[in-house]
């Protein structure tokens, strides 16, 4: 994994990894606003490489960031710890697969399935749902509620790596 500097723009994936699913979320071209874009499955952990890399080639991602959900207290907790295991395996994956240059991050998620949560029920209450962009993409995926506030924490947790590349105005 590499720092988290400035490159040029690119597309970047945002993930909200769970044990039962995974949010995803895409940013624009220049690299400045996230969308929800799928869930998907995380059970079999191979199967969901397969399935992110796929976004990656299909969007042309140049990074992925992943969001680290550390305590309150700043701590890494068991889940943590198999985040940061899933996002080594999957910065071994690019490498292996021939795509060296994709950058893996991981990014303080804290907070960012609650706030999910509230921007969901302000946005359009308990019952809306995801643009028809964030249901397109992969297959596996769900529609149920907690399935959507997945794909929105992973628009949150990719936004605040975007905002934090861009300088202070």
């Amino acid at each position: 994994m590499e720092s988290h500097e400035a490159k040029e723009s690119m597309r970047s994936l945002g993930l909200d990894v769970g044990d039962k699913r995974t949010g995803v979320a895409i940013s624009d071209p220049g690299g400045i606003l996230a969308t929800p874009l799928a869930v998907l499955a995380s059970g079999d952990e191979d199967a969901l490489v397969n399935e992110i890399f796929k976004l990656v080639e299909q969007y042309e991602a140049g990074r992925i960031v992943v969001g680290l959900p550390r305590r309150l207290s700043g701590e890494l907790g068991e889940q943590a710890n198999k985040v940061i295991v899933f996002a080594e395996k999957l910065s071994w994956r690019a490498k292996q697969t021939g795509i060296s240059q994709l950058d893996v991050q991981l990014w303080d998620e804290r907070l960012s399935t609650r706030a999910a949560e509230r921007l969901k029920t302000d946005v359009g209450g308990q019952g809306s749902k995801l643009p028809s962009r964030a249901r397109r993409g992969a297959r596996k995926r769900s529609s149920s509620p907690k399935a959507e506030v997945d794909a929105i924490a992973a628009a949150l947790v990719l936004q605040g790596f975007l905002d934090s590349l861009r300088p202070e105005q």
